[in-house]
């Protein structure tokens, strides 16, 4: 008998050039096209143009043709809250978004998009990870905002596939080839970004420097962008940035979002101005601007470039006039702040202030810095001039800027995706007061420890991994985040008695985040515990922002209860918040084929593929579909698709492995039988282990 499959629950030192009086012409010409790239994680010294280990021809080249900053920073460490200060011009205490979860960019907030799509051009954006799917709001303004990277991973993995850039700059390439207008267009792409895994050749040309070559295949892509461009009949504005750096080690940290020191903070820039009747500029002719540039400065700049007005309120100034771009002109001071700590591990909020050189961070062990001269940040100045320390705590003072808000709920599925692209998410409570130990430089361990565990979990060391979340639960008891990680692997293993307690017991600590409580609840209706789950999910459903997590996870507790009807109703609500979400569409099919109907659960599973044709579920469901429907080859194919997408889907083994076998194609079937031994947790799936054991033994 085939498998359905199971109801879906979404669970170095920084160089600064001396510089030269900028030489570039960069000028306001309505109607010209603009190209916004950001490349997220770029450190700026990683580029050949600055100095840097990576080879960048086509950056270096861009660079040559217009002006390069040697001196830009950026207003946060994370990715979403730093492309929504790309796209409004504005700090994140502005704009409201402060990490990369549960915060939303605020409607009606203009945008580049919003401003240009209003002046008459035709708007498109190309993004390649999830924190900067639509939902967040990033969307607003653009006539096409292309994010299909996909929603699925692996459930036993902790690191998604990314849409690289490859594949996403041709999406850019089409759309610009098709226009005749002006357009703007933002492309973004997401290589650099842990985990490094740099493709042929650069894997081989970067041994033992991964991220370099991550940064190197990322110029070769982008190259045939910049090459269409140029040859354009309009002029079209090019502005390449980054949202952030990486910190690679430097001060304890191995990627970014804890800290805001130069290596995270400081990014490359790059702006010039081609096709059209531009002219290629020699290499000899680079301009280099070591002014203090910043993200706030973009949207004023492209909107000075193409002749439109810049709105009175932002707090960035246009670097298109030579003179601002000069040696000796006035002081931008920058607002730049590090929310993670806070928000996720129950750290210090980091919130600083950068004058041209000067640097001060206000954390409860603060930190001043003179990076003219110790651009590592190697030498802690804090108490050695209180006067100095005063006037740069007064300075960060006048940007009065609000402390972060509340973050709204977001589904596991987020949190998920979030945590296979690296980023340790949770929640935590806020205080009254932060110490010392509060300080972000004493919780690095703690984060070095998380990273640790998530790459050990995605290696398969899975005793490694349960016993540094065990010894980061003993360390920290309000973090949540190691909470839920230690209990998904403990569920992985089959341990589901010992995952129910891991929660069990955060609860019982004040860990109450709802994602804890999904979870959790999800869990208990898995081990026939549905009365027990429906207690604890239905009152955060009642909720009229309740996160589509929990609400998935009551709708298949209602199901384990026999209550159908009320589960397709919150399938449906689900559905209703997100339309081209794959897991209530899998969901809904799944109750379409426990009532035998075919072809609803035919449409809902074709559904899901298109909203997420890595679906592995959706895929091993159309199967289940397919055979009982009468149709063993489709059902076949369909089945070797998901096991492709996911070789560790369970059920899809099992269906297409037994069904070879008594089709008689024992050979073909072998390979998928003894990996369902594998990879089966015996508490789910004994009988069906015991069954495939005698059926290879026969």
């Amino acid at each position: 008998m085939t498998r359905a499959f199971v109801f879906a629950v979404a669970t170095a030192g920084v160089l600064i050039a001396c510089g030269r009086a900028t030489t570039t012409e960069l000028r306001a010409l309505p109607g010209q096209n603009v190209l916004l790239v950001t490349i997220d994680t770029l450190r700026a010294d990683a580029l050949g143009a600055y100095g840097g280990p990576a080879a960048t021809p086509a950056l270096d080249r861009l660079a040559a043709e217009g002006v390069r900053f040697d001196f830009a920073h950026a207003h946060a460490v994370v990715t979403l809250p730093s492309h929504a200060s790309l796209l409004s011009g504005r700090y994140p205490f502005q704009h409201g978004i402060r990490d990369n979860l549960g915060y939303r960019f605020q409607p009606g907030m203009p945008t580049a998009a919003t401003l240009l799509k209003a002046g008459g051009y035709a708007t498109a954006a190309f993004v390649s990870a999830f924190p900067l799917h639509s939902r967040f709001g990033l969307n607003a303004g653009f006539d096409v905002y292309d994010d299909r990277f996909g929603e699925t991973r692996a459930p036993t993995e902790f690191v998604m596939p990314e849409r690289p850039a490859a594949a996403v700059v041709p999406l850019a390439r089409a759309w610009i080839a098709a226009r005749e207008g002006g357009w703007f267009v933002w492309v973004h792409v997401f290589d650099p970004h842990a985990p490094y895994r740099p493709p042929p050749p650069f894997d081989a040309q970067y041994p033992g420097k991964p991220y370099y070559g991550e940064v190197a295949a990322t110029d070769a892509a982008l190259a045939p962008l910049f090459n269409d461009v140029r040859a354009l009949a309009r002029p079209t504005l090019v502005v390449v940035t980054a949202d952030h750096g990486e910190a690679l080690g430097e001060h304890g940290e191995e990627a970014h979002g804890l800290f805001a020191y130069e290596s995270t903070l400081r990014v490359p820039l790059i702006i010039a101005e081609m096709g059209g009747t531009h002219e290629t500029r020699r290499a000899d002719r680079t301009s280099v601007s070591s002014v203090a540039a910043r993200h706030v400065d973009i949207l004023p700049t492209i909107l000075d470039a193409v002749g439109q007005p810049v709105p009175p309120d932002l707090p960035g100034r246009s670097l298109l006039p030579a003179a601002e771009r000069a040696p000796g002109a006035a002081p931008r001071p920058s607002y730049f702040e590090a929310m993670s700590a806070m928000l996720n591990r129950g750290g210090a909020p980091l919130t600083g202030v950068a004058i041209d050189r000067d640097k001060f961070i206000d954390l409860p062990i603060p930190e001043r810095y003179d990076l003219a001269a110790d651009a590592a940040e190697l030498t802690n100045l804090a108490g050695r001039a209180p006067e100095r320390d005063r006037a740069l705590a007064a300075r960060l003072r006048e940007f009065n800027a609000l402390p972060a808000g509340e973050r709204r709920p977001e589904s596991a599925e987020a949190e998920a995706r979030l945590r296979a692209l690296g980023y340790v998410s949770g929640r935590a409570a806020r205080k009254d007061r932060y110490t010392d130990e509060d300080d972000p430089k004493r919780l690095v361990e703690i984060d070095a420890s998380m990273h640790r565990a998530v790459e050990a979990f995605a290696a398969r060391r899975v005793d490694e991994a349960l016993e540094i979340y065990r010894g980061v639960v003993r360390r920290r008891p309000d973090m949540a985040i190691a909470y839920r990680h230690l209990a998904f692997i403990e569920w992985q293993r089959g341990q589901s008695a010992a995952a129910v307690d891991v929660l069990q017991r955060a609860l019982a600590a004040g860990v109450t985040q709802p994602a804890i409580v999904a979870q959790l609840g999800g869990y208990l209706s898995d081990v026939n515990r549905a009365a027990d789950a429906i207690r604890l999910l239905e009152p955060l459903a009642k909720s009229a922002d309740a996160d589509p997590d929990t609400l998935n996870s009551l709708g298949i507790a209602y199901v384990r209860a026999g209550r159908r009807d009320d589960a397709q109703r919150v399938f449906e609500r689900v559905l209703a918040f997100d339309p081209e979400s794959s897991v209530p569409l899998e969901n809904l099919g799944m109750l379409a084929l426990e009532r035998g109907d075919l072809a609803a659960a035919r449409g809902r599973f074709e559904h899901a593929v298109q909203a997420d044709p890595r679906s592995s579920r959706a895929h091993a469901n159309l199967g289940v579909v397919a055979v009982r429907g009468g149709d063993r080859d489709a059902a076949i194919a369909e089945w070797k698709r998901a096991v492709e997408l996911d070789p560790n889907n369970a059920d899809a083994l099992y269906n297409l492995g037994v069904t070879l076998s008594r089709s008689g194609q024992r050979d073909d079937a072998r390979p998928y039988l003894e990996r369902f031994l594998r990879v089966a947790p015996p508490a789910f799936y004994q009988k069906d282990l015991n069954e495939v054991a005698a059926m290879l033994r026969r």
